[in-house]
């Protein structure tokens, strides 16, 4: 059980835990490739965008880059042409993709215990419109373009936890870290010894498999809030 007195700050995953990534990246997919991949089903689609999401990753290149070679590497995979601009406009999408309904409250109420920090597998420019969506201020933001790398990167954790001791003055034993991919946050943060709570909202389609164990385990970050505010 953990005791949430023994934290100073919450780093968060964005895509997957604040914003609804699944539902962004398959409307996303729908505009750039339109009827070719009718026949896949949303699950389908997923696994194919997680396979070639992550191999698109290195050498690192920013997230639009990443995300329009990821289009063309589904494309081919499936057979369709992708034009340039499709590619393009697949890796703007990061733009329009949704928060989930109970992401700004619950970011809201923490916010009044906790420091609040995102370490997001994203661009600034990019990141800085979900934060938007998302109507918080984070207390510190830490980007893979900030790392030149993305999670599960061993080093963006470092890099996050280096900034926030400059920063904010709290060092890596007063941090929790809240993600929903096992694959890109838990493996990785508990690798190194941090204390995680999993926010599973969902099938974590999006991202390759992993194995981990996280400390603590809520279906959303509404849960999550409450649980913390009784404690």
């Amino acid at each position: 059980m953990i005791n949430y007195d023994d934290f100073d700050a919450l780093t968060f995953d964005c895509y997957g835990t604040l914003i609804d990534w699944e539902s962004g990246i398959l409307s996303g997919l729908k505009v750039a490739l339109g009827s070719g991949i009718e026949a896949e089903s949303d699950a389908q689609l997923l696994a194919r965008f997680a396979h070639h999401e992550h191999a698109a990753e290195v050498p690192y290149k920013n997230y639009r880059e990443v995300l329009g070679l990821t289009s063309r590497m589904l494309a081919g995979e499936l057979g369709l042409e992708i034009s340039p601009e499709q590619e393009a406009a697949f890796g703007a999408s990061v733009l329009d993709w949704p928060a989930f309904p109970d992401s700004h409250e619950a970011l809201a109420s923490l916010q009044k215990r906790y420091k609040l920090v995102v370490i997001t597998n994203c661009d600034d420019d990019l990141f800085a419109a979900s934060a938007a969506r998302l109507g918080i201020t984070f207390d510190e933001v830490i980007t893979a373009a900030q790392v030149g790398s993305y999670k599960p990167n061993i080093e963006n954790f470092h890099f996050a936890h280096e900034k926030i001791q400059r920063t904010l003055g709290i060092s890596k034993d007063r941090i929790l870290h809240v993600a929903q991919s096992l694959f890109h946050d838990h493996a990785p943060a508990k690798s190194i010894g941090m204390t995680t709570v999993h926010i599973k909202r969902r099938g974590n389609g999006a991202a390759p498999q992993a194995s981990a164990a996280p400390d603590a385990v809520f279906a959303d970050m509404k849960s999550f809030a409450e649980s913390v505010t009784e404690f």
